[in-house]
């Protein structure tokens, strides 16, 4: 092999090893210097230097500890040449340089000790609720995700000076509520888990059904939601009973993503037109990632979820998608059991979109009158006065019951609602096939 090629292949790997790492060390070395800028460009430094030194020497046995090391030692630099030095500084480096006198073995051991406070650390303090929904999410993407500024700003269809303030006003705030990057213990960690769960899904769903662009879909996002619950989900304590429930709820989050994400390469035909659920060609689905959804709600119930009394919301929204990954067709689905699951997730759950998802189950498991009597009970809430689905529901109710002309006017509505090209152009087409 050529020595270029060589070069570029360990370029490579050390892109890929810091991938893993970096949230991991990220994590760390902000509890550290409390600071989460300062903690990237730590991390970032270390990255230089190995790109420079691994070539040479090989990729080391523990390259956390190894990038960890250097970033330490970075960051004592970069304290102890501050000019505007204060005595807790001071202590935070005189801290610093014990850890880097112990020795590579101690550096080591500290990191495989604290791996799942450093990572939960940083995922509950960029998904803080003293922070705006769309600050938590795009701070997850960029310290946790790993993404850039352009990526977000692409990911989120918004210009990249726009996400860029988002990042930059969610750290001030963090620094300025003198957050420690500590992971919540107890009620506390109990009353702030939503609050991550809510960003990790809501980033989840702009990947799996995009509200505005050309593209329906954006499968890269949704796979970066699910890898961050996948690493939420390691994380979690499981031993103690108070945090069954909710362990039960990051499973029920995972399953869910998992077994909707199955159904993405199916949401859409070859000219990236949308495919409802019912049209889908379910041998295009991903069985691997059912296989391993189900296994996960599986796991969500036996820590007490599996009664639908005692299940949470995302626990009973993974049983939802349960039953369709469960259907070989779409003739197959358990209607009514989805009826039944919407019925209790309102009252867990209470919601105006939950309720029209409901209406929609409803009119499925007991037909389009049923849905249409449930649709129209909430047709006034201000919620969904703009919201394309409301019509879109509705359409469907009476193009299935029959009154074609009402359901073309509906159809219409809700192409006109709609930002996504896509789902425009499939509402045209059901309005169009009210004609004929």
């Amino acid at each position: 092999m050529a020595a270029s090629d060589t070069g570029a292949e360990t370029r490579r790997a050390i892109e890929a090893v810091f991938r893993i790492e970096r949230a991991r060390l990220i994590g760390g070395l902000a509890r550290m210097v409390r600071n989460v800028d300062l903690a990237e460009e730590l991390a970032q430094e270390a990255l230089v230097v190995a790109l420079s030194d691994w070539p040479g020497s090989g990729v080391p046995a523990n390259p956390g500890a190894w990038l960890m090391a250097v970033a330490k030692r970075r960051a004592i630099d970069t304290l102890r040449h501050d000019q505007m030095r204060t005595r807790k500084h001071s202590e935070l480096a005189l801290t610093l340089d014990d850890a880097a006198d112990g020795g590579a073995e101690a550096i080591e051991a500290a990191i495989d000790d604290d791996l799942g406070d450093e990572l939960l650390g940083l995922i509950f303090t960029a998904c803080h609720p003293i922070l705006p929904r769309d600050a938590r999410a795009a701070l997850t993407l960029r310290v946790v995700g790993g993404l850039t500024t352009e990526d977000i700003a692409r990911a989120f269809l918004s210009s990249e000076p726009t996400i860029a303030q988002r990042i930059v006003r969610a750290k001030k705030a963090i620094t300025k509520a003198g957050l420690t990057f500590a992971v919540p213990r107890g009620a506390e960690r109990a009353a702030r888990l939503p609050s991550v769960l809510e960003v990790i899904y809501l980033i989840f769903n702009e990947g799996y059904a995009a509200t505005a662009g050309d593209d329906l879909v954006r499968p890269a996002l949704a796979q970066e939601a699910i890898r961050v619950g996948r690493m939420l989900a390691a994380l979690v304590p499981r031993d103690a009973p108070d945090d069954a429930s909710a362990t039960a709820e990051v499973l029920g989050l995972l399953a869910l993503m998992e077994l909707q994400a199955s159904r993405l390469s199916a949401r859409t035909g070859t000219d990236g037109g949308f495919i409802p659920l019912e049209g889908q060609d379910r041998a295009r689905w991903d069985h691997l990632l059912i296989a391993r959804g189900l296994e996960a709600l599986s796991r969500a119930e036996a820590l007490g979820g599996a009664a639908l009394e005692a299940s949470g919301p995302y626990v009973l929204q993974a049983a939802l998608a349960a039953c369709h990954a469960r259907a070989r067709r779409a003739a197959d689905t358990d209607w009514p059991r989805i009826a039944a699951l919407y019925d209790r997730l309102r009252l867990v759950m209470p919601s105006p979109i939950v309720d029209l998802n409901r209406a929609i189950a409803h009119s499925m498991a007991f037909g389009p009158d049923a849905g249409l009597k449930l649709v129209d009970a909430i047709a006034d809430d201000p919620a969904l006065r703009h919201y394309a689905p409301l019509p879109a529901a509705r359409g469907d109710f009476l193009f299935r019951a029959g009154r074609l002309a009402e359901a073309r006017s509906e159809f219409k509505a809700a192409a006109a609602l709609t930002r996504n090209r896509a789902e425009k152009a499939f509402l045209l087409g059901r309005a169009a096939a009210c004609d004929r």
